[in-house]
């Protein structure tokens, strides 16, 4: 007799570096994602759904703490994580659940708690947020998926730096740029095949006891290359080209953060290591082959989405399955001359978000869309709400449930809000280049459906009006006659910040009677 476990399953998929745009069934011309189109006639997409700050640790941290990036305060890939803090993970074990990681949280320990010989303060590790065991922890050096590799006969002496090189000895058609040149490994053998082979071998043992599970592909993110057949996916003549201006010096004008990430993109390793290129001078067909590539690895992902899914259904636990399919961050894929995300424009910041709801209350909006503003600090008090648990005071986020459920909602907010702490502490690249101090490298962004104000702690604001210039390539900053425009926004986002300062102690008085905790 099959047991059936009496808690649901909880599924947290999230995607590296995908846009909110790259989603076939969302109308995107050349993007194939079948797998998640299937899904979303069944879940509910959200279709303005913003990440909270860039790059990879940061926006992680955001996502499984619910906290924006002024409370948390992990701003860099390698900034410690101060293990005060409760996340997503911790709180599902208090509902007796063992939350279990495939892949990476980008996660720096808090150093006051280790000695100073640690070997996770001796390099950046990315290592796991506390509460996760690792069924499969597969950082950037990927070291248990190239012991895969080598195991199965593949030539890789030099690990990591050589996994991602082009495949030796290919012949690239004329039509088609460097980057169409695919990997040495196979399909089946790709870092996305190794992850998600390995979660459904951890799944056929746990048909009759519930699971919490958060996988996290890497790709689509850099570098930018792909198996065989995924290199081929896309044409580049079928492929737009980048929105930008005539010149990358025209471009830079507008703010001196952008003509700095332009320069940043001009060095030939500082988007890619294993095949460099300079992006900035790069020829169209270059420059079209890198998106190409770019939506092959999302069909890549894709694919291998579906064989969850698929299994999901084959064995009856879809229907006992909370399953959220998102992003960190986006990639700006060359618009305003910019590859990555560390910079203020939509392309970094807009994220994909479908959510699956099993349960019967959610059967009435099955299949639709959801156009108001979300953010990546929603994801966990949702998990939460689901498995009816409340949610942490140190929490900025709020629950998706009523939007699953198609219930009322009095509240909810309209705009979204976003920041991006963009110091390099030990090379101190950009506080050279910009004349400014390390604690200076900051902006925060209110962004509604009329207009996008970023403020930065040290250099020139900006403002665009996004019904007329929805590509944000006009500042209006500055400008006499959005004075006012500017200052409102300016205003909302203090009155943001105000409101959403850390407040976990804030409403407790301990006085005549004890202690007593308001409730807001």
């Amino acid at each position: 007799m099959k047991v059936v476990p009496d808690k649901p399953n909880v599924l947290l998929i999230c995607a590296d570096q995908w846009r909110g745009d790259c989603i076939g069934a969302l109308g995107h011309p050349n993007v194939r994602t079948h797998n998640l189109d299937q899904l979303m006639k069944k879940s509910v997409t959200f279709t303005r759904h913003y990440g909270q700050c860039t790059p990879c640790g940061p926006s992680r941290t955001s996502l499984l703490t619910g906290m924006y990036l002024m409370n948390h305060r992990s701003g860099r890939n390698g900034t410690p994580l101060d293990a005060r803090h409760t996340n997503l993970a911790l709180e599902a074990r208090k509902l007796g659940y063992e939350p279990s990681l495939f892949g990476y949280t980008d996660t720096t320990p808090d150093p006051r708690l280790l000695h100073p010989n640690d070997p996770s303060l001796k390099a950046y590790d990315e290592g796991v947020l506390p509460g996760f065991s690792t069924p499969l922890h597969l950082p950037e050096d990927m070291g248990k998926w190239i012991s895969h590799l080598k195991a199965l006969g593949y030539d890789i002496p030099g690990g990591r730096a050589d996994v991602f090189r082009p495949r030796p000895q290919f012949d690239k058609p004329a039509d088609r740029g460097f980057r169409f040149i695919p990997t040495s490994f196979k399909a089946e053998h790709s870092e996305t095949a190794f992850l998600t082979d390995e979660f459904l071998k951890w799944l056929l043992v746990r048909e009759a006891k519930p699971w919490f599970a958060h996988f996290v592909f890497f790709r689509p993110h850099p570098p930018f290359i792909a198996p065989e057949p995924y290199n081929a996916a896309v044409h580049p003549n079928d492929v737009s080209f980048p929105v930008r201006k005539e010149s990358p010096e025209l471009e830079g004008k507008q703010h001196p953060l952008l003509a700095h990430e332009i320069s940043n993109v001009a060095r030939t390793d500082s988007f890619d290591e294993h095949n460099p290129m300079n992006l900035v001078e790069a020829d169209d067909l270059e420059i079209r082959q890198m998106k190409s590539t770019y939506f092959g690895l999302i069909e890549e992902m894709d694919h291998h989405l579906g064989r969850i899914i698929s299994y999901l259904e084959a064995t009856g636990q879809l229907e006992r399955t909370l399953i959220i399919v998102t992003s960190d961050h986006a990639e700006m894929l060359g618009d305003h001359y910019v590859w990555g995300k560390e910079i203020y424009f939509d392309g970094s910041f807009h994220l994909p978000l479908v959510i699956f709801d099993p349960s019967r209350a959610a059967d009435a909006t099955r299949g639709t869309r959801v156009d108001r503003f979300t953010e990546a600090i929603d994801i966990m008090p949702t998990i939460l709400d689901w498995l009816g648990a409340g949610k942490p005071r140190s929490v900025d986020g709020h629950s998706l449930v009523h939007f699953l459920h198609g219930t009322a909602v009095e509240h909810w907010r309209d705009a979204v809000f976003f920041e991006h702490d963009f110091r390099n502490v030990r090379s101190q690249r950009v506080e050279k280049a910009l004349g400014i101090s390390s604690d200076e490298c900051s902006y925060a962004v209110v962004r509604d459906s009329r207009f996008k104000y970023i403020h930065f702690t040290s250099l020139p604001p900006l403002l665009f009006d996004l019904t007329t210039d929805p590509t944000e390539m006009n500042n209006l900053a500055g400008r006499r006659e959005y004075a006012a425009v500017e200052l409102s926004y300016a205003q909302k986002l203090l009155s943001w910040r105000l409101l959403n300062q850390e407040r976990v102690l804030t409403n407790m008085h301990i006085g005549e009677g004890g202690l007593y905790v308001h409730s807001p």
